[in-house]
């Protein structure tokens, strides 16, 4: 972060928007979590966050360039084969069992990956965006179940699930770099952090927000969540 805010600046960069997660947070005091909510991350990925962050409105305070920051939550999406519910996709419409990380009854937001372009053009053409950081909260709070099944139910198939818990994560991480980061991080699984936008509404007088039911249909018709994709998506 550092390199590319000094970069920035030497190529005559003006402004830079970061797009950022609910990490530096840590586990959640309030909920809603609004944008003044402490950052106190007891992860080493949320104080990496927060150090990123913290380089760059370093440079804002400094006049050095105009920053920004927008937080999202978990994401899914065409092609987006690195989403929580990538799985329940494949599942749901070549067969099989989805393989998801719970517990998966507990509140949670997703964004839809192609909302979020559209927001950040709006973003760095709003002069009082500058010096904040605003938070998307996507297409609404649910489940990871209640998600599921619509993916289900829209492809005719019944449910099926594998559930891994925090225990099923600490074996895999044995194996599976990824996995161990799981562990770290399954906080949000059972604290989850659930994000206010209700001031990105007010800055940009309403924001376009793609429904699950949308999204899913989005995703199933995309043709990227077909057999060719298994593979890879397991790996």
């Amino acid at each position: 972060m550092r390199k590319i805010v000094e970069s920035a600046q030497l190529a005559g960069v003006r402004r830079m928007l970061l797009i950022g997660t609910v990490y530096p947070y840590g586990r959640p005091q309030a909920d809603p979590v609004t944008e003044d909510h402490p950052r106190n991350p007891h992860t080493f990925k949320g104080r990496m966050r927060k150090e990123q962050e913290e380089i760059l409105f370093a440079a804002h305070e400094k006049g050095k360039i105009q920053a920004c920051e927008l937080r999202l939550p978990d994401f899914y999406g065409p092609d987006v084969d690195k989403s929580f519910l990538w799985s329940a996709f494949l599942a749901a419409k070549n067969g099989g069992r989805a393989q998801l990380i719970g517990p998966i009854d507990m509140p949670h937001q997703f964004v839809f990956v192609p909302d979020v372009g559209p927001l950040i053009s709006r973003l760095l053409k709003t002069d009082e965006a500058w010096g904040h950081t605003w938070h998307f909260a996507g297409s609404g709070t649910s489940t990871q179940r209640e998600i599921v099944n619509k993916i289900f139910a829209a492809t005719g198939r019944h449910p099926k699930l594998i559930v891994a818990g925090k225990t099923t994560l600490r074996l895999m991480g044995l194996f599976n770099p990824l996995m161990r980061e799981m562990v770290e991080m399954h906080y949000l699984q059972t604290n989850p952090v659930l994000m206010d936008d209700t001031r990105l509404t007010r800055l940009l007088g309403g924001i376009q927000r793609t429904s699950y039911d949308e999204g899913i249909r989005l995703v199933l018709e995309s043709g990227t969540a077909n057999e060719r994709n298994v593979v890879h998506a397991v790996e």
